[in-house]
C-alpha cells in the first residue's frame, strides 16, 4: 500500500508522574523520570533527539501534569520557539492522556505516542515505525518485539511477554492512533486493560473468556489475535513487529537504567 496522502505525524510523548514519589526520580533528586539523567543528558531530551529528524513529524505535544519543571530541557526551548510545542493535561493514566489529546484531533489525522522514559529510541528504529504507519489504513498501529529477537540480544532481561501458539511478544512502547471513532475505542479499551500492563494473563483475560482459554491451549496465534481484537474493540488494529531489539527496553526500575546506561556507553563510546 502506498503511504496515505495524510502522512503528517503529531507526536505525544507522555511525561507525567505515575504518583507524589517516583523512586528513580527521587534517587536522581528529579522532580520527574522523564528528567531522570543518563551519562548527563535527561532521557526526554534524548527521547526528543531521536523524534526531531524523523520525517514529516510537524508538531510535537507532551504530556506533563507540570510544564515548568522541563523548563530546563533545551529541546523543548528550540521547539517552543519555532512554534512546534504544546503541553498537554496528564489523565489518570497514559491511555487517557493519548485518548483526551486524540481526541481534539481531525478526524483522519495521525498521532504517534511515545513515552519520556524510553532513551533508547534511535531516529532509524522511529523511522521504520512510522512508514509501517503511513502505509497503514488501520485505526491502531502497535510495535511489538518478539521475545526470540529480544533474547538473542538481552537473554537476562526481564520483561513480560504474551504468549502465542506461534510466538511470543512484548510492547515497545511504539504507538499510533488515526483520530476517529475507532483509535477513541481503541484508547478507551487500552484505558481499562492498562491496569494490567504487568499480569499479561489478565491483559489477555479482558478479551474474553473463551480467548483466554484458547490461548492456554496454544491455538491463538498472533494473527488469530489480532483479528480477534478488532471484533473486541471495534477498530482496525495492526501490528508492527520491530526488528530493534532495544525498542522493548524503557526505564521502570533501577535494572532498567542500568541496562540502559551500559548500552549507551557502547553507542557513545568512540571506535
Amino acid at each position: 500500500m502506498p503511504e496515505t496522502a495524510r502522512a503528517d505525524l503529531t507526536v505525544l510523548v507522555l511525561a507525567g508522574r505515575r504518583g507524589p514519589d517516583e523512586p528513580l526520580a527521587r534517587a536522581a533528586a528529579c522532580s520527574h523520570k522523564a528528567l531522570v539523567p543518563i551519562r548527563g543528558i535527561p532521557m526526554l531530551s534524548r527521547v526528543l533527539r531521536s523524534l526531531q529528524p524523523v520525517r514529516g513529524v510537524r508538531r510535537f505535544a507532551i504530556s506533563t501534569d507540570d510544564p515548568s519543571s522541563l523548563n530546563a530541557i533545551a529541546e523543548l526551548r528550540a521547539l517552543d520557539e519555532a512554534g512546534l510545542l504544546q503541553f498537554a493535561p496528564v489523565g489518570d493514566s497514559p491511555s487517557a492522556s493519548a485518548l483526551g489529546y486524540v481526541r481534539q484531533l481531525s478526524a483522519g489525522d495521525l498521532l504517534l505516542v511515545t513515552t519520556a522514559d524510553h532513551p533508547l529510541l534511535t531516529t532509524e528504529m522511529l523511522e521504520y515505525f512510522c512508514h509501517a504507519v503511513r502505509t497503514s489504513d488501520a485505526d491502531v498501529i502497535v510495535g511489538v518485539m518478539a521475545e526470540s529477537r529480544f533474547r538473542t540480544a538481552y537473554p537476562d532481561s526481564k520483561r513480560s511477554f504474551i504468549p502465542f501458539r506461534d510466538e511470543r511478544f512484548c510492547g515497545t512502547n511504539l504507538f499510533a492512533l488515526r483520530a476517529g471513532p475507532g483509535a477513541e475505542a481503541a484508547a478507551a479499551f487500552w484505558r481499562h486493560s492498562g491496569q494490567f500492563r504487568k499480569r499479561p494473563w489478565r491483559l489477555l483475560s479482558t478479551f474474553g473468556l473463551w480467548n483466554l482459554v484458547w490461548l492456554v491451549l496454544g491455538r491463538l496465534d498472533a494473527e488469530a489475535a489480532r483479528q480477534r481484537a478488532e471484533r473486541v474493540i471495534g477498530a482496525r488494529i495492526a501490528v508492527v513487529r520491530m526488528p530493534f531489539a532495544e525498542c522493548a527496553i524503557d526505564v521502570d526500575n533501577p535494572a532498567d537504567l542500568a541496562l540502559v546506561t551500559r548500552i549507551i556507553d557502547r553507542r557513545e563510546a568512540p571506535d
